[in-house]
C-alpha cells in the first residue's frame, strides 16, 4: 500500500469516527503520551545552566525516538493507517470550532464558554463578535498545524514523518512559549516547530483563499496581512480565511488580563463577525479537506502508475 493511499484511508477513517470519547476515556491519546514524556523532560532537564544546549539535545532524543516508534508501528499492516487518523484529526478540529457556534446561538455566555476551550486568550469580556473571531482564528491556525502540516509530513515521510511533526508541535505547544522559564529551554523546539510549519502554512494558504480568488493582488494582500503576525507562519491561513469569509481577524484582544493592541488580519472585513460566519469557516475547511482527499487519492494513483 502507497503512503499516498494510506493517507488517503486514515483521512476517511478520521471523517467517519472522529475521535470516540469511548476509547480515549479508556486509553491515553498518543498525544497524551507525548505531552507527557515533554513534560517529564521539561521538569528534568530544564534547570540550572546550559538549558538552551539541553533543549537542542531534548528536542534531538524526541525526534529520534518517536521516529524509531513510527517506523517500528509501519512494519505492522494497516497499524499505520489507524494512527494516521488518530493524528490527523480534522472531525474533531470541526466538532470543537462547531460547539462554539451552537454556544453562541444559546447565549453570550455559553459561546464564551465554548471558546474558552480552544484559545488562550482572556474571554470573560469578549462580545459576540469577538468570540466570533476567535473560533475563527482557531480554524484557520489548527487547520495548518493540526490537518495540512501531518498531511504534509507523511506524505514527506510516511509514519516517522508523521510522528516527528506531532512530537515537535507538542514540544512546541508545551515549552516553546517565551517566557522566562522557557526562552531557553524551549527554544530549540519553537524554532523548529517554525521550520517544519514554513511550507504547510503557505499550502493552508492557497486552499482557504476564496474560490477564484487567487489574484496577485490578493495573494500580495495575505502575505502584507500574514507579515503583521507574530507567528512567521500562522498569518498565512487567518489572511486567507478571513477573505473567504469577508471578515475581519486578530484585533485586540486580553491576555492574562493585559490587553494586546495587535493588527487587523483583512481589517476592510467585517468585525462583528457571527455565529454563521463560524459554520462558514467550518464549511470551507471540510472543502479544504476534501482538496487534501483527492490529492491523496491521485497521488495514489500515481504512484501506482510509477511502479508499475
Amino acid at each position: 500500500m502507497t503512503t499516498a493511499f494510506t493517507l488517503f484511508c486514515a483521512l476517511i477513517l478520521d471523517a467517519i469516527f472522529g475521535e470516540p470519547k469511548w476509547l480515549w476515556s479508556r486509553l491515553p491519546h498518543p498525544a497524551v503520551l507525548m505531552g507527557r514524556l515533554i513534560g517529564w523532560a521539561d521538569l528534568r532537564f530544564n534547570t540550572g545552566v546550559l538549558r538552551k544546549t539541553k533543549g537542542v539535545l531534548v528536542l534531538i532524543t524526541l525526534i529520534i525516538l518517536s521516529g524509531a516508534i513510527g517506523a517500528l508501528i509501519a512494519t505492522v499492516p494497516y497499524l499505520d493507517i489507524l494512527i494516521a487518523a488518530i493524528l490527523v484529526a480534522h472531525k474533531s478540529l470541526i466538532q470543537h470550532v462547531k460547539a462554539v457556534a451552537t454556544g453562541l446561538e444559546t447565549s453570550l455566555q455559553d459561546g464564551r464558554d465554548a471558546v474558552a476551550m480552544i484559545v488562550g486568550r482572556d474571554t470573560k469580556d469578549m462580545d459576540a463578535g469577538a468570540v466570533a473571531r476567535a473560533a475563527i482564528e482557531s480554524a484557520a491556525e489548527n487547520f495548518s498545524d493540526g490537518i495540512v502540516a501531518p498531511v504534509f509530513w507523511f506524505l514527506v515521510g510516511g509514519l516517522p514523518g508523521l510522528m516527528i511533526y506531532k512530537m515537535v508541535n507538542t514540544a512546541d505547544s508545551m515549552i516553546g512559549y517565551l517566557t522566562p522559564k522557557h526562552s531557553d529551554f524551549g527554544w530549540a523546539s519553537a524554532r523548529f516547530d517554525d521550520l517544519l510549519n514554513l511550507i504547510p502554512a503557505r499550502l493552508t494558504m492557497l486552499l482557504l483563499l476564496p474560490l477564484g480568488g487567487q489574484s496577485f493582488a490578493t495573494l500580495r494582500a495575505v502575505a502584507k496581512d500574514a507579515s503583521k503576525h507574530r507567528s512567521p507562519n500562522a498569518g498565512w491561513p487567518e489572511a486567507a480565511l478571513s477573505r473567504s469569509l469577508d471578515v475581519a481577524l486578530s484585533g485586540p484582544r486580553a491576555y492574562h488580563g493585559e490587553m494586546q493592541h495587535y493588527d487587523w488580519v483583512n481589517e476592510t472585513g467585517r468585525k462583528q463577525a457571527q455565529a454563521s460566519d463560524i459554520r462558514a469557516a467550518c464549511q470551507r475547511l471540510w472543502f479544504a479537506w476534501g482538496v487534501l482527499l483527492l490529492a491523496s487519492l491521485l497521488l495514489s494513483f500515481w504512484s501506482v502508475f510509477l511502479l508499475a
